[in-house]
């Protein structure tokens, strides 16, 4: 991800330095002479190279973190002298570009002058920005990231469980689950160690979860009692409180499945 936001920056016009375990230049190095600090580390270390680097930082000076979670690497910077805005890139570094991706910024010390700058780079690059506290974020991160790698890896864990041969499944397909299959592969085939750290080092991961454990609770019994009534009132209820989401989410997977059909 870094990588990406270094591009970001030299395409504004920003000369661009970059410190990290395989360069000889050291962040406490690089620390001192930016106007704009980025940290881009995996979730459990972030809070600890920002502290390696915040007395080193003036007021002059922008930090800024592009983890998952915000709350406390943004406790981490304010205890710098620099200006702080806390940064969520809702992508993979796989993306093409940033046209529609959105990004959460999380104005915690700044001037209305760097906060416009900093937005505007963004935006120029087509990104789409989310202005929200850090507490906010990581309680919807615990559910825009947290509830969906956890139902994720539940259907990978269960078909597991079950002795299922995911090649033999492709036969008997259908195009929904051709995209919840697509979901799970995606997910298996990047480093446990990031899902590890969204599930668990977030705060607000464990109500949703319980949320999720209890409503799988409930429909499993609706389910084993044959009773079509109880499990009609579930969904109805599910249906209402989607709302007009439930139709959009025909249409987009619709469209998802007719291009897979004619690709």
């Amino acid at each position: 991800m870094g990588a990406i936001f270094a591009g970001i920056l030299l395409r504004a016009g920003y000369e661009v330095e970059v410190a990290g375990r395989s360069t000889a230049l050291t962040p406490a190095a690089l620390a001192g002479e930016c106007d704009l600090v980025m940290v881009s580390v995996p979730i459990r270390d972030t809070v600890r190279v920002i502290q390696e680097i915040a007395p080193l930082l003036s007021e002059d000076q922008l930090v800024c973190d592009l983890t998952s979670l915000k709350v406390r690497p943004v406790e981490a910077m304010m205890e710098s002298k620099a200006q702080v805005i806390g940064l969520h890139p809702m992508f993979g570094p796989t993306v093409s570009s940033l046209r529609h991706q959105t990004i959460i910024v999380c104005p915690a010390r700044t001037g209305d002058d760097t906060l416009s700058g900093l937005l505007a780079i963004l935006r120029a690059e087509g990104a789409e920005c989310t202005i929200t506290t850090p507490e906010a974020h990581d309680r919807m991160m615990a559910v825009v990231q947290g509830l969906t790698h956890f139902v994720t890896l539940c259907m990978a864990d269960s078909v597991r469980r079950l002795g299922i041969d995911i090649e033999t499944t492709r036969a008997f397909t259908s195009p929904v689950y051709q995209i919840e299959l697509a979901l799970v592969g995606r997910l298996l085939s990047q480093d446990p160690a990031l899902y590890a750290d969204i599930l668990q080092q977030n705060p607000y991961v464990p109500e949703v979860l319980s949320a999720c454990t209890s409503a799988a609770g409930d429909l499993s019994r609706i389910v084993a009692s044959d009773q079509p009534e109880l499990f009609r009132e579930f969904f109805v209820a599910d249906s209402r409180h989607f709302g007009a989401w439930a139709a959009e989410g025909m249409t987009t997977t619709d469209a998802l499945i007719e291009y897979m059909v004619n690709r």
